[in-house]
């Protein structure tokens, strides 16, 4: 199953590290980032390297390579509960690299795409060992570009990023946050434009956006009987030409098939 809920939560917020754990995310991401003041970032880091020590297990967003903590934060990639890290700001392939390098093996790193540099550098980053899958920091990268909007302004962008994705052989990208926080319905509609377009998760800033999001990436009972179907069809008839419906099974639809099966 591909990871559809990734739950931010400040790292120098503690009190909210198991809280989020039992929310039901997917993945909790203890954020040393946006979420930290400059001046906290040094305990916010030691909260984190306490709870992950302690048996806690989260992937981690480190600050990015041109701060002056990033160099302190990547000590935290040798503790043991550590079950992956996102990188901000990824603009370049080198910059990813540098990431993925201190990296032990098996920790995937999600690069995050927040400006119009790492749009245009996307496949090249997407294509760096290690790299798990690709985020769209949405509202950075609108300021960046002074795009306004957050719905059809951003489809080329959305779409771009799950191109590269499919290019570089990895796990479809994961949608940036709905800023209404508990506004769930808006929640649900943006996952589903976010799913049409070919996105398969989405990052979250409160534990009441996690159901829908979790909810919303599921395929529809219709298709998942589909594909039941399809696959049950093609099983009867191992020896030749499946057919379903009076319709040929050919590879495109076989591997739908399989893919919404995969991800229930």
């Amino acid at each position: 199953m591909i990871n559809r809920s990734y739950l931010f939560v400040p790292g120098n917020r503690p009190e909210r590290f198991d809280k989020a754990c039992a929310s039901g995310a997917h993945v909790v991401v203890l954020d040393l980032e946006d979420a930290v003041s400059p001046d906290m970032k040094s305990q916010a880091r030691g909260h984190v390297e306490t709870w992950l020590r302690d048996g806690g297990q989260a992937y981690v967003r480190i600050n990015s390579t041109d701060t002056e903590w990033f160099d302190d934060d990547c000590e935290l990639f040798s503790v043991a509960g550590i079950r992956g890290v996102m990188l901000p700001k990824a603009d370049s392939r080198a910059q990813v690299e540098a990431v993925a390098s201190r990296l032990p093996q098996n920790i995937p790193l999600i690069a995050l795409i927040e400006s119009a540099t790492g749009l245009c550098n996307a496949l090249d980053i997407a294509r760096v060992e290690g790299v798990q899958r690709l985020a769209f920091g949405s509202v950075d990268y609108q300021v960046d570009t002074g795009i306004e909007g957050d719905a059809q302004e951003l489809l080329y962008t959305r779409s771009k990023l799950v191109i590269e994705s499919r290019a570089a052989g990895i796990e479809s990208p994961i949608d940036g946050v709905t800023l209404a926080v508990k506004d769930t319905a808006a929640v649900a509609r943006d996952v589903e434009s976010s799913k049409r377009v070919g996105m398969g998760g989405k990052l979250c800033i409160h534990p009441a956006q996690v159901e829908p999001v979790n909810l919303g990436f599921l395929p529809s009972e219709s298709d998942v009987t589909w594909a039941h179907e399809v696959i049950a069809a093609l099983d009867a008839q191992p020896n030749g030409v499946a057919t379903f419906k009076g319709k040929i099974i050919d590879k495109p639809v076989i591997e739908r098939a399989r893919r919404i099966v995969a991800s229930v």
